[in-house]
């Protein structure tokens, strides 16, 4: 029997690209929403950013970085992100989706791929027991000062989620102009 965070995994991405047409027939953005939205997802792009530049995936377990404060900070910068569209939006409708696709689609997955780095990494329960899941600790654990590497980050497509912050937020602009007279 296929578990529900397999199918989760599978169905992620094709699902946040029909989140996305939803997401932008119930927006109702004004000028300031846009502004403040803008400036909450830009801080979701930073922290996935660093967290990209970190990462050496299924090479060995990062815990350097924004990893020394949180286990998730890719998702962490993702659900930022998240908070600035819903910001952006002006929509009760999107924050209540956008909370139903974490609890029902990326939390299945974060613990799926945590089950993955305990079997591939016999120091994850050690780092799982001192840092987070989601919630970032102040004082950070282990190697902090590992280098950022934008080779990492270019290897890992990252600019992808800048691209699709500016895209979206040009069609939230475009929407508020065209419907709403700016």
């Amino acid at each position: 029997m296929v578990s529900w965070s397999r199918i989760a995994r599978r169905i992620r991405v094709p699902l946040g690209f029909a989140f996305t047409i939803l997401f932008l027939w119930l927006a109702h953005p004004t000028r300031a929403s846009l502004l403040t939205g803008f400036g909450i997802a830009a801080i979701g792009l930073i922290i996935r950013a660093l967290a990209s530049g970190h990462v050496r995936k299924n090479e060995q377990l990062t815990t350097s970085g924004p990893y020394a404060h949180l286990r998730n900070p890719l998702y962490f910068g993702s659900l930022i992100l998240a908070g600035g569209f819903a910001v952006a939006a002006l929509s009760c409708w999107i924050v209540a989706v956008m909370i139903l696709f974490f609890l029902s689609i990326d939390l299945p997955v974060i613990r799926a791929e945590e089950d993955f780095l305990r079997r591939q990494f016999p120091e994850f329960d050690e780092y799982a027991r001192q840092v987070p899941r989601l919630i970032p600790r102040l004082r950070p654990f282990g190697n902090v000062n590992g280098a950022f590497s934008w080779d990492l980050y270019w290897k890992h497509r990252e600019y992808n989620a800048a691209v699709g912050v500016v895209v979206l937020m040009l069609a939230l602009t475009a929407k508020m102009v065209w419907w709403h007279g700016g």
